[in-house]
């Protein structure tokens, strides 16, 4: 099989249906997963489910911070804790949105498939984040261990009614691991010790809640608020040991593990931890080397260094491109079929 692009899932366009059919259209069977772009209020990753925090009755806004470590962008960021006298286990976050967010996008994918404007032999694909995103991205370091529980407890429920409505065959899921891949390099703290095995312990539970059918891939990511990561890393050697350590410790294959390359990087050093990577053959490995501002030259001379540490590899970005200028991803996604020929 040619080489293959891998789409994050954020897609800045004006509406799923477009997102999935310019996808389809441009990258063509380079392409065997789709997403449906997180248009609309899901651009910015995990920031709509404020509502969820706001709504929910056992937990109240704590604090507000606009400016965080590492964060290049000036959001209204609120921080929530739990009430006092609410016991942790019970609390009720109701639902999440991510299962009707996909389930109302797989009717138009269904659709446009039965349309023949998407290939029969491609999935859907979900990209979710780990609870781990939620747990630091909306609760007080007091209570986030004590969130947690619930968190993970309703995502679950979100996935469970996501594989119970798209047939197996159809459908894939990513997770996408960003909080604790930043905290492992030196960005916010984890709120655990031992940040890749107790990271490793929580991923082998979300990635056992994915039937075997189902197409499974890891998304590991530095962050892009204001199209900056959170931390820079030093080289792949983080990302390598993440990807090893969840292969090993899933119960299930997982098809796909993503990493970053960063833009400025054609050096080896940055590559050469791939030396070190070891997960299963039927596990492919995605370099995220895909960037709009040095297009296919910028791309080849990345693929250039990695050829030297890995010999087969799906390309993609580093991350989603649905905050980028909606003027220039169709052409960003023609630098993916181009890298791909």
């Amino acid at each position: 099989m040619s080489r293959q692009a891998h789409l994050i899932g954020s897609i800045g366009l004006e509406n799923a249906e477009t997102a999935m059919t310019k996808a389809a259209e441009i990258l063509g069977p380079c392409c065997s997963r789709i997403p449906d772009g997180e248009t609309g209020g899901r651009g910015y990753w995990i920031r709509w489910q404020q509502s969820t925090f706001d709504n929910c009755k056992d937990l109240q806004e704590g604090m507000v911070q606009e400016a965080l470590p590492g964060f290049k962008d000036s959001v209204r960021r609120p921080f929530y804790k739990i009430k006092q006298g609410v016991n942790p286990s019970d609390i009720e976050l109701g639902d999440l949105g991510y299962a009707k967010e996909a389930l109302s996008s797989y009717q138009i994918f269904s659709r446009l498939v039965t349309e023949e404007k998407i290939s029969s032999n491609v999935r859907f694909q979900v990209s979710i984040p780990t609870p781990m995103a939620l747990v630091c991205g909306f609760i007080m370091a007091e209570d986030q261990l004590n969130v947690e529980p619930a968190i993970e407890s309703a995502m679950i429920k979100d996935v469970d009614q996501i594989q119970a409505e798209i047939p197996p065959d159809h459908l894939a899921v990513q997770w996408d691991v960003c909080y604790e891949v930043v905290g492992s390099d030196g960005g916010p703290k984890l709120p655990y010790d031992k940040s890749i095995p107790g990271t490793v312990e929580r991923l082998a539970r979300l990635c056992g809640s994915i039937d075997d059918r189902v197409e499974l891939v890891i998304h590991l990511c530095y962050g892009d608020p204001g199209h900056q990561h959170i931390v820079d890393p030093v080289d792949l050697g983080t990302s390598v040991k993440f990807a090893n350590n969840i292969c090993a410790a899933s119960p299930r294959m997982i098809n796909a593990v993503h990493m970053p390359v960063m833009r400025n990087r054609t050096d080896k050093a940055y590559f050469k931890p791939l030396k070190n990577l070891d997960i299963p053959n039927d596990t492919k490995l995605i370099l995220g080397l895909v960037h709009f501002t040095d297009g296919v030259e910028g791309g080849k001379a990345r693929m250039a260094t990695a050829d030297k540490f890995v010999d087969d590899y799906d390309i993609a970005t580093e991350c989603g491109f649905g905050r980028r200028d909606p003027d220039t991803i169709l052409e960003l996604l023609q630098i993916h079929r181009d890298l791909c020929s």
